[in-house]
């Protein structure tokens, strides 16, 4: 690929009200770079649902919370999930890679784990930018992943998509390995 000068699309504020244009902005870059599967962050469904209806012909991956979270956030909408299915999309509920699992549960009696360092590391770009991170490193260890191709992966801050990236996937034990390579969009 030659040099490119890119833009980043970035909100004044953060939030479920930038999800229309995260997606549009995610499936054009998709498109541009033919890229063909996209990672979504999700809590009921909705986001990844709206995803699927954007990005259509690409590989479209919905990353739920965990169920340790259900109870404090909310769980998937099994409606919305039920569609997603419909539509080929693969819906994953596991252990968050970075500030969960037993690193989470750590945290909870004051320990500090190099999970935490790195999600604290990738907070300071945003909070979408950690989960995005994040959803991809679980859709890679859920073997979901195409590893030898580039993904969009989106997510957001509290509801709905304010992040998209442009990255090559790694799985969680070759975290490192793993590259943002655009940011499509982002809140400030």
């Amino acid at each position: 690929m030659e040099n490119q000068m890119l833009q980043t699309l970035i909100f004044s504020e953060p939030g479920e009200g930038n999800t229309r244009a995260t997606l549009d902005h995610a499936v054009q870059r998709a498109s541009a770079l033919g890229i063909e599967q996209m990672v979504v962050a999700t809590s009921t469904g909705r986001t990844a649902l709206e995803a699927a209806e954007h990005f259509g012909g690409g590989r479209v991956i919905a990353v739920t919370l965990s169920a340790g979270h259900w109870e404090r956030y909310c769980p998937p909408d099994p409606e919305i999930i039920a569609e997603l299915r419909r539509r080929e999309v693969s819906v994953l509920t596991g252990t968050h890679t970075l500030f969960g699992g037993i690193d989470g549960g750590l945290s909870a009696i004051g320990a500090v784990s190099a999970s935490q360092v790195m999600a604290h590391t990738y907070y300071t770009i945003g909070q979408g930018t950690k989960v995005a991170v994040e959803c991809a490193l679980m859709a890679a260890d859920a073997g979901l992943l195409d590893m030898n191709a580039e993904a969009i992966s989106i997510a957001g801050t509290e509801g709905g998509a304010d992040t998209a990236l442009v990255i090559s996937p790694a799985f969680s034990n070759t975290c490192f390995d793993l590259r943002i390579r655009e940011i499509i969009v982002m809140p400030r």
